[in-house]
């Protein structure tokens, strides 16, 4: 009886061991044919699931006896779902399937700054793009404006230069703002006169995606690109139409409201972006001065697509912005009485036009046409000074590009670039009125050799009113070995027109600066280059890594600075020596789960180099470190945890700034399928450059403000809502 029952027992346990079955497959990309790493293959059913490894091979265990629906999907491509019968048959086991690529995903990071059709993945040249979700949750933190969209990412940062009236600009890789070119839809509207408070008056809700190339970018839009430039890519209609509001409230008594509408009918597509900002002055250091100053903001930027044809579109779009923004003495901007009150006031209207046309006379030759107009008039005032002036400026470009049956891409064009700054002032003495024309030719090419290698050229040829003609070429290489491991080497040459708009001349609100004698000064003229590598991996089953660094060097020559003097006046110089800048970025990427971990480090060291002296260009970290844990559960919620550490700067006056940590958290929660509810904790350690050093010297009345290397406005809690109809 015991043997009968032992050899029963045996029986069933080799039933159960024969009835563990598994899986292995391969997964390609359809039109490529290359392996794809990290596609996650589920069996829903028994709620197992895997990731594929480097070589896109799948394998799973421990699989029942039975018929199971098997799912693939990977951000990019079609969802792909198959039921198998287990156990497989020789014919079904190591199969390949093969993902196709989904055209309106992959849309979403085909470039536009580089004037190609390719997506990111295989364009040479170096490109970093926020979209999508990274888009909106950075969107989250601060709705009335692009400062923390672009201060997450590594080797970027906003740097505040106006402790009262909040204003920032752009710093790649340490090099100064004034050598970041911003633009928008591949439009220079925010140069000159012009930059000022850019960065404060541009909402991200009608954002698609934001591209950054960093390093001498000059050949691409013309002069400005010296550290690199941002474009702000505006959403365009869709098959879909779209209707989507925002709310959001501060603990510092903010406002942001903003509403975004688009859709395509047959012959006419539109958006319409509309927003209101609202700041309360704010004191948390209880210094008597604005930390967030008072400002009211209205922007509006409709636009119109005319689709002439199916190979034919025209672009009409206008944008508007009015801001009234005062800083100062708390008291005074409360509208209480106040003897001598400091005070910072900013009046500004912005109004441009946009013109696209674009036409394809064939899927291999298509020819754009782009105009903007842009009008900008800014009044700025403090005790017993006003500084007033309009500039008016044009961009016009005219392209064509063409494809040959070996993939090789060409691109030819002209473009002309003209801006004029009338300072208005009743006194025409040192005014500060500028004006100049750039003509530019430029040629593009991008040559992929074979499959894992490509080369991208460039060359600019433009034509300045003021400095002379100029040289501007641009290479960049593409070795891509397999779908695991991508290397990227390019470079180029770039300039700056010389402008009196720069960071040191806001600080001052213009006031005392003089002129630049254009028959004394110089273009500032840079030359740069970059090596990245790019890996990425599957260490263990349901866990995928990348790790990115990029090493790069850009040098300045001939940099303008602005230099006081013995009367009291400030003026522009360029003494012998230049300015360069050279260092290292790291981005680590982890997924594991509904887990995400996303770690930068920063490593700038900018020198300046000035009559055979080196020292420290002050205002830079040299070392920075940016931490972002998430947690994401199925597009339903997500949770992130945020640390960010700047290292010790150099400051103008010689002293050394405080190294210092800024924590954040941030939440969203969907509530179905089109409203969606946030939560964020910014800076909640209240980290204030207030709690370690002063901002200023003397008395409130007629403070010397010091520089801002910290946050000045601490703890703040915002939060609001979404909806998506």
């Amino acid at each position: 009886m015991k043997i009968k029952l032992f050899m029963i027992l045996s029986l069933v346990g080799m039933v159960s061991i024969y009835a563990q079955n598994t899986l292995d497959i391969t997964v390609k990309d359809s039109l490529s044919n290359e392996p794809l790493i990290g596609v996650t293959a589920v069996l829903p059913s028994l709620n197992q699931g895997t990731i594929s490894d480097e070589a896109g091979k799948i394998h799973m265990e421990n699989i029942p006896n039975g018929i199971y629906k098997l799912r693939l999907s990977y951000m990019g491509y079609a969802i792909l779902e198959r039921s198998l019968s287990f156990p497989l048959d020789e014919a079904a086991q190591g199969q390949t399937f093969f993902l196709v690529p989904q055209t309106e995903e992959m849309e979403e990071i085909t470039l536009v700054s580089t004037r190609s059709t390719r997506t990111i993945e295989d364009i040479p040249t170096r490109v970093e793009v926020i979209a999508g979700e990274e888009l909106s949750e950075k969107g989250n933190m601060k709705p009335g404006d692009i400062r923390m969209l672009l201060n997450e990412s590594t080797g970027i940062r906003t740097q505040q230069t106006s402790a009262t009236s909040y204003n920032s600009s752009i710093r790649i890789q340490g090099l100064d703002g004034k050598y970041t070119q911003l633009l928008r839809d591949g439009f220079p509207l925010y140069s000159g006169f012009a930059s000022g408070l850019s960065l404060m008056q541009i909402a991200p809700l009608d954002l698609k995606q934001v591209e950054v190339i960093k390093g001498s970018s000059s050949t691409l839009y013309g002069g400005g690109a010296i550290a690199g430039l941002v474009n702000l890519i505006s959403k365009t209609p869709e098959d879909e139409p779209e209707l989507s509001f925002m709310a959001n409230g501060t603990s510092a008594l903010g406002l942001d409201l903003s509403g975004f509408y688009s859709q395509k009918f047959n012959k006419i597509g539109t958006t319409v972006f509309a927003s209101y900002n609202l700041g309360t002055p704010y004191d948390p250091a209880d210094i008597g001065l604005t930390a967030i100053p008072e400002f009211d903001r209205f922007t509006l930027n409709p636009k119109l697509y005319w689709y002439l044809g199916e190979q034919t579109e025209l672009l009409l779009g206008f944008n508007a912005i009015w801001e009234d923004r005062l800083g100062g003495n708390m008291d005074y901007v409360k509208g209480e009485s106040v003897s001598n009150p400091y005070f910072e006031s900013n009046e500004t209207e912005r109004i441009s036009t946009q013109l696209g046309f674009k036409h394809a006379f064939t899927d291999q030759k298509r020819l754009e046409v782009k105009n903007s107009f842009s009008f900008y008039d800014r009044s700025i005032a403090i005790p017993d000074f006003t500084f007033t002036g309009y500039q008016r400026s044009s961009f016009s470009e005219l392209n064509f590009s063409a494809n040959s049956e070996n993939d090789l891409e060409w691109v030819f064009g002209a473009n002309l670039w003209t801006e004029y700054f009338n300072d208005t002032r009743d006194s025409d003495t040192n005014a500060l009125d500028q004006s100049y024309q750039i003509f530019g030719l430029f040629a593009q090419n991008v040559w992929p050799i074979d499959e894992t290698f490509s080369v991208e050229t460039g060359f600019r040829a433009d034509f300045h009113s003021d400095y002379g003609a100029m040289a501007l070429p641009r290479l960049s290489i593409l070795y891509e070995p397999n779908s695991s491991l991508t290397f990227r080497l390019g470079g180029g040459m770039g300039y700056k027109t010389p402008t009196v708009f720069t960071e040191d001349a806001e600080r001052l609100q213009f006031r005392n600066v003089l002129p630049i004698n254009t028959n004394d000064a110089d273009l500032e003229r840079s030359l740069g280059g970059n090596f990245d590598v790019n890996y990425k991996w599957v260490p263990m089953p349901g866990m995928t890594m990348s790790i990115n660094t990029l090493l790069f060097y850009t040098k300045i020559n001939d940099p303008i600075t602005l230099v006081p003097n013995e009367n009291g006046f400030y003026s522009f110089q360029q003494p012998d020596g230049y300015v360069d800048t050279h260092g290292a970025e790291i981005n680590l990427k982890v997924k594991y789960g509904d887990f995400k971990l996303f770690t930068g480090y920063t490593h700038a060291n900018v020198k300046q180099h000035e009559n055979g002296m080196v020292s420290d260009f002050p205002l830079v970290a040299k070392h920075r470190l940016n931490n972002v844990l998430m947690y994401e559960k199925e597009k339903n919620l997500w949770v992130g945890l945020e640390a960010y550490y700047y290292s010790p700067q150099k400051l103008d006056n010689g002293e050394t700034g405080q190294s210092y940590w800024i924590l954040g958290l941030m939440s969203e929660k969907k509530l179905g399928e089109k409203f969606s509810i946030f939560l964020n904790f910014e800076n909640f350690l209240d980290t204030r450059q207030t709690r370690f050093s002063a901002i200023y010297t003397g008395n409130l009345s007629n403070p010397e403000f010091l520089d801002i290397y910290a946050p000045v406005d601490g703890f703040v809690i915002n939060g609001g809502f979404k909806i998506k109809l």
